[in-house]
């Protein structure tokens, strides 16, 4: 029945190819769960698991250490293309293989229940016969961390269990799969003929005691995961241009808010590079003031309320517990320093990292992003608790006395400056302060003084970092750098329209590249474009 189905999107590829162990990262499709994400590449592979939680050590990591990295490889023997796609509004993965010999379907899920998620992590991975037969080989090789842990097998009752430190597991199968077992991981293969089928699964904990569904439970709920992602889709009440595109995007969206705390990671992965070779490698499995921000307005944008209120619900408390702080765990705790791991990196991109710098930052964009997400919270009909508007009031106070101080800026660079967008970040917050106060979601006590300040941070923002011979705001005073986040005062509503107008042309004209545009001036030979720049300047 599935294969009846419309697809959204496909493309048809030759044999995979590899560079230097290494796919390509846009031959990836991810997986998720609520809790965890999984990536699972174009020619079988799932090079990238984090178990049970994103910010968790990975299971798989092949994706960051193609010589010593984990793996998950179901993949036909011998010569195959490829075909796949997402099913229609779904987050579960469809994947042809078409080889001399037959064709088969790959369809991926790390899985839910009717009731939602799992208190356990399953993969499921299921082959179907479409035509002739193909013949597959197996292979997991599990995570040994960069040297920090040994896996080994064990034998408990009649299962074989797979331990990684804490995490601890069990490969099932269905009969037609012939493989071996060691310390290591799992090697095998099977076969598949039209109308057969085989599934692969992998269920793992930490720390707890491990269920042992049948592996006919396992299959259903490939199809249970498709129909609540389906259900959750229809939900989205967009049916303007390009809406398959808007909704894979909130589905992906979708894939980072951490379910146990409401939480929104910045990225399921670390150690990416913005360029191949480069060191600007960084781990983002955490959750920042700012993408919190900029998510819960998707969410809220899309009608999808109860994550916008989880989202910003723990936004609030991290404030009450530890104060405006750039980025939290997904736990809601202070980040770890940066400590760099043995691994070779992405296509030898180093260093591999744990932990991240933003931690011990202090950026004043994140009163803005504070408040920005209060008032589009309140703009969606939505009402603040007392707590929450006594909080929010104390730290508006805060940025109202602090925003004459440098800071790291947006983007948390290592040179304290007068970061223009980092004032008008503050700008932005006592605005919108004063416009919750006067709509009686705010205590008024201090309402005129934050108007004050406003005021006297656009006035020094106008004398500052103006520039004449740029005709353009520049990145800090006396920089002549230019900003693409600057693009983000319109949003803001940031009251010289004049000057933020010139400065957008400015931006399009020299940080442009084609239709994308780099973050900053001086940024070609050291990364790529930033895709969301281009966004702030279309939108803008």
């Amino acid at each position: 029945m599935q294969g009846d189905r419309a697809i959204e999107a496909e493309r048809e590829l030759s044999y995979p190819i590899r560079t230097e162990g290494y796919l390509p990262l846009k031959d990836y499709g991810a997986l998720g769960d609520g809790r965890s994400v999984a990536l699972s590449g174009v020619d079988g592979s799932i090079d990238w698991w984090c178990v049970p939680k994103i910010s968790s050590p990975p299971l798989f990591d092949r994706l960051i250490d193609a010589g010593e990295g984990g793996y998950f490889v179901i993949q036909p023997e011998g010569e195959f293309q490829v075909k796949r796609h997402y099913l229609p509004e779904s987050n579960v993965l469809e994947t042809i293989f078409q080889t001399r010999d037959g064709k088969a379907r790959l369809t991926e899920s790390l899985n839910s229940s009717h009731a939602g998620r799992l208190p356990w992590s399953e993969l499921a991975r299921r082959i179907e016969g479409l035509e002739g037969s193909v013949r597959f080989s197996l292979k997991i090789l599990f995570s040994r961390r960069a040297d920090t842990a040994s896996p080994y097998r064990s034998r408990i009752g009649r299962y074989t269990v797979f331990h990684v430190r804490d995490v601890l597991g069990l490969f099932l199968h269905t009969s037609g799969v012939t493989c071996e077992q060691s310390d290591e991981g799992v090697t095998g293969h099977f076969v598949v003929r039209k109308g057969e089928r085989e599934v692969l699964a992998i269920v793992a904990g930490q720390d707890e005691p491990l269920v042992v569904p049948p592996i006919e439970d396992i299959d259903a709920r490939i199809d249970t995961s498709d129909r609540a992602w389906q259900l959750w889709s229809s939900a989205i009440s967009y049916q303007g241009p390009y809406r398959d595109g808007f909704v894979r995007s909130d589905l992906a969206l979708k894939f980072l808010l951490f379910s146990p705390s409401g939480a929104i990671a910045a990225a399921a992965t670390t150690s990416l590079p913005e360029k191949i070779g480069g060191a600007k490698n960084y781990d983002y499995r955490f959750a920042w003031i700012r993408d919190a921000g900029y998510t819960i307005k998707a969410f809220l944008a899309i009608n999808a309320q109860p994550e916008a209120q989880a989202a910003f619900t723990w936004l609030l408390k991290r404030l009450q517990e530890n104060g405006p702080l750039v980025c939290y765990t997904l736990e809601g705790e202070k980040v770890s320093d940066v400590q760099e791991t043995g691994r070779s990196g992405y296509r030898n991109s180093r260093p591999v990292v744990t932990g991240n710098q933003a931690a011990s930052q202090h950026q004043h964009g994140i009163y803005g992003d504070i408040f920005g997400t209060a008032w589009r919270f309140i703009e969606a009909g939505n009402i603040l608790d007392n707590a929450s508007a006594e909080l929010l009031s104390h730290i508006a106070d805060e940025c109202a006395d602090i925003w004459r101080q440098k800071d790291a800026g947006i983007w948390e660079l290592s040179e304290e400056q007068h970061y223009t967008f980092s004032k008008i970040s503050c700008w932005q917050a006592l605005a919108r302060a004063v416009e919750l106060a006067d709509r009686g979601q705010l205590p008024t006590t201090c309402r005129d003084r934050w108007v004050r300040e406003r005021d006297r941070i656009a006035a020094w923002i106008d004398e500052h970092c103006w520039s004449d011979s740029r005709q353009s705001y520049v990145m800090y005073p006396g920089s002549g750098k230019l900003d693409a986040a600057m693009a983000l005062a319109v949003r803001f509503r940031f009251e010289n329209q004049n000057r933020l107008r010139q400065t957008l042309a400015a931006l399009d004209r020299e940080l442009g590249m084609g239709p994308y545009h780099y973050r900053y001036s001086d940024m070609a030979d050291e990364e790529g474009c930033f895709l969301a720049c281009s966004f702030w300047i279309a939108e803008a």
